[in-house]
């Protein structure tokens, strides 16, 4: 699929670190050219805090943010087979992503982004570990999308 997507779904492992991060930046930089959800494989876990201190640094708030796992998206009625593009940003997401893809007629890509979790020694070192991850989504959203603003 090239061009703009109408709607678009990220999604990685649990919708708690990569997913939001995505969906909060492709809001903020896109508007509402897009309607723009994330999903997890799961969905048992809560919003990362350094996922939220690194994109609050770049004026994205993720601290309302509700994690969702595609079953808990399905059983409150939401359509997947309504996103014209799945953006898969870990290999297990990748494989749910594909599933639905052959259920509905969707578009995937695969982002292979950074899972930040478990790395660095102490606060700063785990904050660079996500400003990485978070700095990776940005950069391959402006590749797909294009500049925000034009």
């Amino acid at each position: 699929m090239s061009g703009f997507p109408q709607a678009v779904l990220f999604c990685c492992d649990h919708n708690s670190v990569r997913s939001p991060m995505a969906e909060g930046m492709m809001k903020s930089l896109y508007g509402t050219r897009a309607y723009v959800q994330s999903a997890g494989v799961k969905g048992e876990r809560e919003i990362d805090g350094f996922s939220v201190a690194v994109c609050r640094e770049i004026g994205v708030a993720l601290d309302a943010h509700r994690v969702r796992s595609f079953d808990q998206m399905e059983a409150l009625g939401d359509d997947l087979g309504g996103f014209d593009l799945i953006v898969a940003l870990s290999p297990a997401s990748q494989h749910r992503a594909q599933a639905l893809a052959e259920e509905h007629a969707l578009s995937v890509e695969y982002w292979p982004i950074l899972d930040p979790t478990g790395l660095g020694e102490d606060r700063e070192a785990k904050l660079a570990a996500y400003r990485e991850t978070r700095d990776q989504i940005r950069e391959r959203m402006v590749s797909r999308f294009g500049e925000p603003g034009a």
